[in-house]
């Protein structure tokens, strides 16, 4: 069990490897972007800017090749070239049906085993030399390609659809607690479904006069990238020069409000990451919720700053959670690494 733990994590960081600067490219070139472009209470104004706009539209080209190349590359760790064709199809598939980079590393590690599993088959002599470049494309990726559009896109339609009317029940009731949801859902898979679902409905609000729920969103959408880029600074020797390298960038990515910033180290270690970022931006939105933080614009991070009611609660919340990811994911490495090597001297 701990070998197969150790190869799945290997395959894992495998894709994020790969994956890292298709991130840093086009969260840096979508940063710069919004950073010069006005910020109106419809969010950033691109009308009168086209060279930004063609900036924004590289860095968006950018980021959305992140899916498939990180599901490839983890299907490549996996079973070798062969793996290649299904998992950039299951990685692409995956941004199509707003799985998210969960679905994405889902879709990588399923296009691997099932390339590995063909391999295995017994086929006569003349057909072994088109395999690899011809047969075990074409099934494993119509394989992927069914699980992904036909099985795992429907249940996601359905979760976003009820994870909606459930928010709007609990807009009337206690509102810490569905700050702390809409924090939770914005970190928890970064970009995917449930984090749109939270955002989407926190812009619906800002139509509906409500601006609370966007600035709750606001100030948990920049957490998890500002803290795991904090966390690289403050414990450097617990980081490889990759992931402080991946941290640098996370930052400036969270000072802009991409949460997609922080899944280099959520794809490569989601047990630890995706806890300790989740309870950051929770605290964040709850203060923000309980500050009375209103966000005008549907975006958030500090470049909301102008069009944000109570700044100065906005920025407390933003720094709270952002030392909160930080120090709690410092810790938990510490601690696990203490554990395992305990673990080691005990077998």
């Amino acid at each position: 069990m701990f070998d197969f733990l150790k190869k799945l994590r290997q395959h894992l960081l495998t894709g994020v490897s790969y994956a890292i600067p298709f991130i840093a490219c086009g969260g840096i070139l979508i940063a710069g972007a919004i950073a010069f472009a006005p910020m109106t209470s419809t969010g950033p104004d691109f009308s009168q800017a086209p060279r930004l706009k063609l900036v924004l539209d590289i860095g968006t080209a950018s980021f959305t090749l992140m899916l498939p190349v990180l599901a490839g590359y983890i299907s490549y760790s996996v079973a070798g070239k062969p793996g290649l064709v299904p998992g950039f199809i299951g990685g692409y598939l995956s941004g199509q049906v707003n799985a998210g980079f969960l679905g994405a590393i889902l879709a990588g590690l399923l296009a691997g085993y099932v390339v590995q599993l063909i391999k295995k088959m017994p086929v006569p002599k003349a057909i072994r030399p088109v395999m690899p470049i011809l047969i075990i494309p074409i099934l494993s990726s119509a394989v992927i390609g069914i699980v992904m559009l036909k099985i795992l896109g429907i249940p996601i339609a359905h979760l976003m659809t009820a994870a909606n009317n459930a928010l709007r029940g609990m807009s009337t009731g206690n509102a810490v607690v569905l700050a702390m949801l809409l924090g939770a859902m914005i970190a928890f898979d970064m970009g995917g479904p449930i984090n749109k679902t939270a955002f989407f409905f926190g812009a619906a609000m800002i139509r509906e006069g409500d601006y609370r729920i966007m600035g709750a969103c606001a100030a948990a959408i920049c957490t998890p990238p500002l803290g795991m880029g904090l966390a690289t600074l403050l414990r450097k020797r617990l980081w490889s020069d990759e992931e402080q390298e991946a941290g640098i960038a996370g930052m400036a990515m969270g000072l802009i409000g991409i949460t997609e910033g922080a899944i280099p180290f959520a794809a490569a270690d989601p047990v630890r990451v995706i806890p300790c970022i989740v309870v950051g931006s929770m605290v964040a939105s709850v203060i923000a919720m309980v500050g009375g933080v209103g966000d005008h614009a549907p975006h958030g991070g500090p470049i909301v700053l102008p069009v944000v009611d109570r700044r100065l609660a906005y920025v407390i919340a933003i720094l709270t959670g952002t030392i909160i990811t930080a120090v709690l994911i410092n810790i938990v490495k510490v601690w696990t690494k203490t554990d395992a090597k305990a673990q080691e001297k005990a077998a």
